[in-house]
């Protein structure tokens, strides 16, 4: 016979809420008995030396550890000619850690029972039925043969890149060609376009190879935002802001920025042939800086977004937390896993002895024990020189946002992941 224990009952009363707040990213907390903030504070000498040698402009460092903020801090100058010194708000073009978001909406629809992982995507899009792959390519003119297409893409295939789609502008001089004589844009930056006309136009384009044959980073993305807004009946803007952005209170994180916050944009910088640094122009590699100001309605679920570190961390956060952030279920705990779990039987190229989820590159055993991230960590970044990465097993977000593209000293990153992981008292 159970017994009713009111003491107990009380007990979970008092508890409840107490866990609730637990999963809140807790800003000015008492310092944390897991990280040693003494050796956390190498990285301002680290920076420093950059900064004075003139190989890096400004940026944000920001690690939280435990649901706690232990460190978020800005370094240099947001621009460098006025001399505007960066804050730890500072907002950046995230690039491609739009992709993240992206590929959560895609599991909200999952957990929604909307669709299923292996469901080929032209049971929404129906352009996309019969795909040829390209079989042999002539640079000389963009000609082209093609052979039909073993089997059709799946949401997978695109959550994982492997799809047979590349991409336009970065991606290879075969897809580079065949797109842009197609029109087909990269979605970086302001798109004067339908996105859903683009991603039709996409479909009569030739598969790079079978679906599910390789890894290869392309606009699959994109078109996994343009699903989201067939499939939701909403534009992605809306979709993000209802379901995620506006749940999770990131009140810093747009496809279009608010007029009211454009000063605390970044300057976008990149290199001469002299790797001196330079401003980014409105031109260089046909590409705007100034984007995220434009209105646009072309909203590219693979770069378009705008976004804070601390805004980014909170999306991290309820990530690591399992799917749910302040009391708000974004996903469930088995989508989050499946998400940050290998989903690819072939090579992930782009770093030998990783793997990847759904939308995350995923720190494979090699790299787990030559390195300081642990196995299981997942990670990924942006063109315009944003990174973040998430260990789970010690319960650490880490992001590191500059806006500085073509960096030739990258190994910065890798200096202040060092220390960051030097820093940590358990493992």
């Amino acid at each position: 016979m159970k017994i009713f224990n009111p003491i107990m009952v009380l007990f979970c009363a008092l508890c409840i809420p107490v866990l609730m707040e637990a999963q809140i990213l807790i800003k000015g907390a008492k310092p944390n008995n897991h990280i040693d903030v003494s050796r956390l504070r190498r990285i301002d000498t680290v920076i420093k030396t950059y900064l004075d040698k003139n190989w890096e402009t400004g940026l944000v460092v920001l690690v939280a550890k435990d649901n706690e903020l232990v460190w978020n801090k800005g370094y240099g100058y947001s621009n460098f000619d006025s001399k505007t010194p960066m804050a730890s708000d500072q907002m950046f073009r995230i690039m491609s850690q739009t992709k993240a978001l992206t590929s959560v909406g895609i599991m909200i629809l999952y957990d929604q029972g909307k669709i299923y992982l292996d469901e080929p995507i032209s049971d929404f899009i129906p352009e996309y039925k019969h795909m040829m792959v390209l079989e042999n390519y002539n640079p000389k003119d963009t000609s082209f043969t093609t052979v039909p297409a073993k089997r059709e893409i799946t949401f997978r295939d695109l959550l994982t890149h492997s799809s047979g789609i590349d991409y336009a502008g970065i991606g290879s001089p075969t897809a580079n060609a065949i797109y842009a004589k197609a029109g087909i844009p990269s979605g970086l930056g302001s798109i004067s376009a339908s996105l859903l006309d683009k991603m039709k136009l996409l479909a009569k384009q030739p598969l790079l190879f079978q679906p599910g044959a390789q890894w290869r980073y392309g606009l699959n993305m994109d078109l996994l935002g343009c699903l989201i807004e067939v499939i939701s009946g909403t534009d992605l803007d809306t979709f993000f802001r209802n379901n995620i952005t506006g749940p999770l209170g990131m009140k810093d994180t747009y496809f279009n920025v608010p007029e009211s916050k454009f000063s605390r944009l970044s300057t976008v910088y990149t290199e001469d042939g002299n790797h001196k640094i330079i401003p980014w122009s409105h031109t260089y590699l046909g590409l705007d800086p100034d984007y995220p100001m434009h209105k646009t309605q072309y909203f590219s679920g693979g770069a378009g977004m705008t976004s804070t570190a601390y805004d980014y961390a909170i999306f991290l956060e309820m990530l690591l937390n399992g799917g749910i952030y302040n009391g708000h279920r974004i996903l469930s705990q088995r989508a989050v896993e499946i998400m940050t779990s290998n989903q690819l039987e072939i090579p992930a190229s782009f770093t030998a002895g990783d793997h990847f989820g759904l939308g995350f590159g995923i720190t494979g055993k090699i790299n787990g024990n030559k390195g300081p991230r642990n196995e299981g960590t997942f990670y990924w970044g942006g063109y315009y020189g944003t990174t973040y990465w998430v260990d789970p097993k010690v319960h650490l977000i880490c992001l590191i946002m500059t806006q500085h593209g073509s960096n030739s000293h990258s190994e910065l990153t890798a200096k202040i992941s060092n220390l960051i992981y030097s820093s940590l008292l358990d493992k």
